[in-house]
């Protein structure tokens, strides 16, 4: 018997206040009784609440663009070491399997869930792409992802953020100097890993060659003098949390005069990269993606 996968509904399907409200619960600014608590409105006789937020999670069968037994690829399991962060931090490592010669490399941050299926397909896209991809997780030290968003999302909170920013630059600069990479690197992340892809471009300075983050929370403007790296900066329209940073970010990298763009992407929602759930949106995906791609193409593999 085949397993029936769900078809995704799309962002237009469900009230934006529902989606927004949403929102809030993913980055932990409510609970799920909360969620459950003021989302009971928008609940009619076939879809109640119950049902509407199982339409609303993630569904990882969606996610797989790049099979994990993909004949092209070479993908594992590294851990590598972080002493001034959790002592370790272990990641998902994608690679070309007939490349002759180094690679570029590109670090991949997940979202504030660890490292799900989704953030490890993105990783095997870009090997796809001939890349060195590593994905880290920052749950290593609570005992990794767990298989479920939202066990990932309560692991996440017991995470010193310093120490994981820290883990997250130890993987970094593993994966710049790993002995199958070029040394040129770039940083990819979406949602809390577009802020570490962010904090990535300052902490390592021209140590980075380009980074992609997605809907990420910008850095202090003053700490915008330190980036050296090109940035295509992608947003979601309708993400007003996250683009009330926008100004004073673009300010500040204007000042430092940083090669940069800003791209936003209207009519569309915070998370609008991440194929598993409706806020999933393939126009703009797929353009952000390409975007990216050109970006890595010019400075990490170039």
């Amino acid at each position: 018997m085949e397993n029936h996968i769900p078809e995704r509904k799309s962002a237009k399907e469900f009230p934006q206040e529902l989606l927004d409200l949403f929102d809030l619960y993913v980055h932990g600014d409510i609970g799920r009784r909360e969620f459950f608590d003021r989302a009971a409105r928008f609940a009619t006789g076939t879809m109640t609440v119950a049902a509407l937020f199982e339409a609303l999670r993630p569904n990882y069968a969606w996610a797989e663009q790049i099979p994990k037994d993909d004949k092209r690829l070479k993908v594992g399991y590294e851990t590598v070491d972080s002493p001034q962060g959790n002592g370790s931090i272990k990641g998902y490592l994608a690679r070309p399997v007939n490349a002759t010669g180094k690679l570029p490399a590109v670090i991949v941050v997940h979202e504030n869930r660890g490292l799900n299926p989704y953030i490890e397909d993105v990783a095997r896209r870009l090997g796809t792409e001939g890349y060195l991809a590593f994905a880290p997780d920052g749950l290593t030290s609570v005992g990794g992802y767990p298989g479920d968003d939202e066990k990932g999302g309560a692991a996440f909170g017991k995470v010193d953020r310093n120490k994981m920013a820290e883990d997250f630059v130890a993987a970094a600069m593993w994966l710049k100097k790993h002995p199958l990479s070029t040394g040129k690197l770039g940083a990819v992340g979406f949602c809390f890993g577009g802020g570490v892809s962010n904090n990535l471009a300052v902490r390592l300075g021209a140590d980075l060659a380009a980074a992609a983050p997605f809907y990420g929370a910008q850095p202090k403007a003053e700490d915008a003098a330190k980036i050296k790296a090109p940035l295509a900066l992608h947003y979601a329209g309708l993400d007003t949390r996250i683009n009330g940073g926008i100004p004073a970010f673009e300010e500040a990298l204007k000042a430092a005069k940083v090669t940069y763009n800003v791209y936003i992407y209207d009519g569309v929602n915070h998370g609008f990269h991440n194929d598993t759930t409706p806020r999933y949106d393939k126009a703009a995906a797929t353009l952000a993606w390409e975007r990216t791609l050109a970006l890595f193409g010019k400075y990490v593999k170039g």
